[in-house]
């Protein structure tokens, strides 16, 4: 009886719901739903920092302010709202009862007037992209991300994380002509079948594809979910230094020449070329005050 070969070392697997992988765990378990009471206040543990839980629509939710002033507050607001929108993390403002439970509980000061909630796991990828290594996840050899978009008239290819070793690298196959582009150049890359639909893209943004980019399966594993969000949160921008201060402009001397009201003449070879003259008239009593001082 003939066995199925064996995938080779240059073939490409595509991730589906039947072919789970079993890498480290990426998250830890999630409690039930039931177990969950609205408004109810918990403390959660993010890199060694008590944060402050509370559940909203069934789902345990972390504060963002307390977040960005404890373990991020070494980053600007607009490094933290940029690497939240292109991480793709939504921010649910909190009403005003479970503001005033937030304060009461110390994640908030009296003085707040608004809060956006975010989950555990979206607090896990958001501080990790600042503060962990950004680490490859452990997936299976030869295992590819089947993703698309919808961006023009839409495109769909195999997403390789072994060939995702920096921002611009073509690890995307098209599943259409084969090509290999990088995650923002395959945006931008589209083909027009009979059933597709034509949608403005985005202006060019290098961050745009993380929002663009999904999985082609439309009911993920949790697994398969958290392994495609630990590959989008690499390569997403870094803190760069500040740019170097200006260099002074070059010292101007300026010599102050006091004169009566009689012509003075001096000759321009005295002053240097960085040199700047600044003439005056006084009266002859400021001239023999002057004089005496000298």
């Amino acid at each position: 009886m003939a066995s199925s070969p064996l995938p080779g070392p240059n073939d490409i697997l595509l991730a589906s719901p039947s072919s789970a992988f079993q890498p480290e765990a990426l998250s830890q378990p999630r409690p039930g739903h039931a177990n969950l009471k609205p408004n109810q206040v918990g403390q959660v543990i993010l890199y060694g920092i008590p944060i402050v839980s509370l559940v909203i629509d069934g789902q345990e939710r972390l504060c963002l302010a307390q977040i960005s002033n404890t373990l991020l507050k070494n980053f600007s607001y607009n490094e933290i709202h940029n690497r939240r929108v292109a991480l793709g993390i939504t921010c649910v403002q909190c009403t005003p009862v479970q503001l005033e439970i937030l304060r009461r509980a110390g994640a908030m000061p009296i003085s707040s007037r608004r809060c956006g909630m975010i989950t555990k796991r979206e607090a896990e990828r958001l501080c990790k992209s600042f503060l962990g290594e950004n680490r490859p996840p452990k997936l299976p050899d030869n295992f590819a991300f089947d993703v698309s978009h919808e961006c023009a008239w839409g495109c769909r290819g195999s997403f390789i994380p072994a060939r995702y070793n920096s921002s611009r690298a073509k690890c995307i196959k098209c599943s259409y002509c084969n090509m290999y582009f990088s995650p923002n150049k395959f945006i931008f890359h589209s083909h027009r079948t009979p059933d597709a639909k034509y949608t403005q893209p985005d202006a060019a943004n290098f961050n745009s594809w993380r929002r663009h980019l999904k999985l082609t399966d439309k009911s993920p594993q949790d697994e398969l979910v958290f392994a495609w969000e630990d590959v989008k949160a690499m390569f997403n921008g870094g803190t760069s230094p500040p740019p170097p201060p200006p260099a002074p402009p070059p010292a101007i001397r300026t010599r102050i020449i006091a004169f009566s009201s009689q012509t003075l003449m001096l000759p321009e070879e005295i002053f240097g070329e960085k040199d700047q003259v600044c003439w005056g008239q006084i009266d002859r009593n400021e001239e023999s005050d002057a004089r005496e001082r000298g």
